[in-house]
């Protein structure tokens, strides 16, 4: 193959501010890898927007009639980043040799797509982009996602560290990814388990040209409990095993109370009493509320809703 049909898809939610930029650079990125004969003429990029509600969508409408480029999907409401990924990835699988998403920001480097497509051309049929290091975020940010990465990987739900969703994905790639039916989507995890041939490619993240980030510390911990539940049931496991530890913690506590009672030392029994019970209690509650989530997730799962509802397309 010598040239790729290439789909961007960027998935979009209140990118009012930094839409015009973006978009900009984006074509600007187009057009240079169409006359460095990376990308067919036909390549696109495929904006999701995800229930804005600023004016992203009349700016996306307008958007379309500049460029041949530009392609813009409307989901029914706010789905969430996920859905939005996949949706444009989904509504791309048919009409694309390779897809790569990337978020409006462009906070990833756009400079290694030229990257991710030439690994694609050579053979890779998924391109991971890693960033290099995290010194544009806070010490909180920076601190809650290696701790997010961390977990993730010893909860069993496996990911490659400083990876989001900035990647490269082969049709073939895409084609099976359809077969993932699930709800509760975890990318980052799917991606992994996909298999195939794989590559990275790594740069240094850019601070963020206007607005706020989408992703602020509630929803990375809703994207690791999905990541969690969907991939793991490790947390089931380490309740279980917390539960036989202190079953026979409370057995050594008889014991001792018994050698006490031998050696007439005589201590309050109230206050062991009242400890335990709060202590155990607790421990069922959070036992409850862990198998509570995976049933949910079942519940929701075995529901078959749609995980988007497209409202409009405007395509080239």
């Amino acid at each position: 193959m010598e040239r790729a049909r290439l789909a961007i898809v960027v998935p979009c939610y209140n990118e009012e501010e930094v839409l015009p930029m973006s978009n900009e650079i984006l074509v600007n990125l187009m057009q240079e890898m169409v006359n460095e004969e990376l990308i067919t003429n036909d390549s696109y990029i495929l904006y999701v927007n995800d229930g804005s509600k600023d004016k992203t969508w009349e700016m996306l409408e307008e958007l379309h009639t500049t460029s041949h480029f530009i392609n813009c999907l409307k989901l029914s409401r706010n789905r969430g980043h996920q859905n939005a990924v996949m949706a444009g990835l989904m509504q791309a699988k048919n009409n694309c040799d390779c897809c790569i998403s990337i978020d409006a920001d462009l906070q990833d480097d756009i400079n290694v797509i030229k990257d991710m497509v030439k690994n694609f051309l050579n053979g890779d049929q998924v391109v991971l982009g890693v960033r290099n290091q995290r010194t544009t975020d806070t010490f909180f940010k920076r601190t809650t996602a290696r701790a997010f990465y961390d977990v993730m990987n010893w909860m069993g739900a496996k990911t490659v560290k400083d990876h989001a969703d900035f990647r490269l994905l082969s049709n073939r790639a895409l084609q099976e990814l359809e077969r993932y039916q699930e709800y509760n989507l975890f990318l980052r995890g799917i991606v992994i388990e996909l298999g195939f041939k794989q590559s990275i490619v790594t740069y240094d993240r850019k601070e963020r040209m206007a607005g706020e980030t989408k992703y602020p510390l509630k929803k990375m911990l809703a994207l690791a409990m999905d990541g969690i539940t969907s991939f793991s049931v490790k947390p089931i496991v380490l309740v279980r095993n917390l539960g036989i530890t202190l079953s026979f913690l409370a057995v050594l506590a008889v014991v001792v109370f018994v050698i006490l009672a031998i050696c007439n030392i005589v201590l309050p029994i109230d206050a062991y009493v009242i400890a335990a019970v709060f202590f155990v209690g607790g421990l069922q509650l959070v036992g409850l509320g862990i198998v509570g989530e995976y049933v949910g997730k079942i519940y929701i799962e075995v529901k078959h809703r749609p995980r988007y509802i497209v409202e409009k397309t405007l395509l080239h």
